[in-house]
């Protein structure tokens, strides 16, 4: 059996406790002849799953009603792994959500760290500089690199800080969000994890 997380560029597999990766411009899901229990945020690949009945769509087992209407797979089955907490999913875009006694309590999607570094950099070439994760967020700063780095930071900081809440960091980027959130939980097992949890609730292992 096989879990596997697809997004824009990448099926992301879960074999037992092995992961790894095949790019969407070249990987066949018609070699794996075993059953595959997935979800997709790729519309492309998901049209072409459809003719493959060993792979099953996770999506379909979830209550629609938990969760608001254009809400993103992958963050949804996030939220399905934890019980209590805030998770940040730092990819392409961030994305922050809460969840309360088993419950979705709602999130916000934040700019990516190369999506607000290509803002700044189309404001004014002077503020092209990479974002410092080692500031001091309670001081204002006194130079470029920290004022943007503080402009960006500060306000993803202070709205996760103001729900004291446990914090659960995964995507790409979350190494470097846990400088400025050094008591998170890492975990990039969060998503399999949400799928596990369907699986096991809606009896399809």
């Amino acid at each position: 059996m096989l879990l596997c997380d697809i997004g824009n560029t990448s099926y992301h597999f879960l074999d037992d406790t092995k992961e790894y990766k095949k790019s969407v411009h070249s990987f066949n899901p018609g070699e794996i002849k075993e059953r595959v229990f997935y979800i997709c945020v790729n519309p492309h690949a998901k049209n072409i799953l459809k003719q493959y009945e060993n792979w099953i769509d996770l999506s379909r087992h979830v209550e629609p009603t938990h969760y608001y209407k254009t809400m993103g797979v992958d963050r949804i089955f996030a939220c399905e792994a934890i019980g209590e907490g805030i998770i940040i999913d730092a990819g392409s875009a961030i994305t922050v959500d809460l969840v309360k006694g088993g419950i979705f309590g709602g999130g916000f999607i934040y700019p990516g760290i190369k999506a607000m570094s290509e803002t700044y950099r189309n404001i004014s070439p002077a503020l092209d500089y990479s974002f410092n994760f080692e500031l001091d967020l309670d001081k204002m700063p006194k130079n470029s690199q920290d004022a943007i780095s503080y402009g960006y930071l500060k306000t993803l900081f202070s709205e996760v800080m103001s729900h004291n809440m446990d914090i659960f960091l995964t995507g790409g980027d979350a190494k470097k969000f846990a400088q400025i959130f050094p008591h998170a939980t890492i975990d990039e097992m969060l998503i399999f994890k949400g799928m596990k949890k369907i699986m096991k609730k809606a009896d399809v292992c």
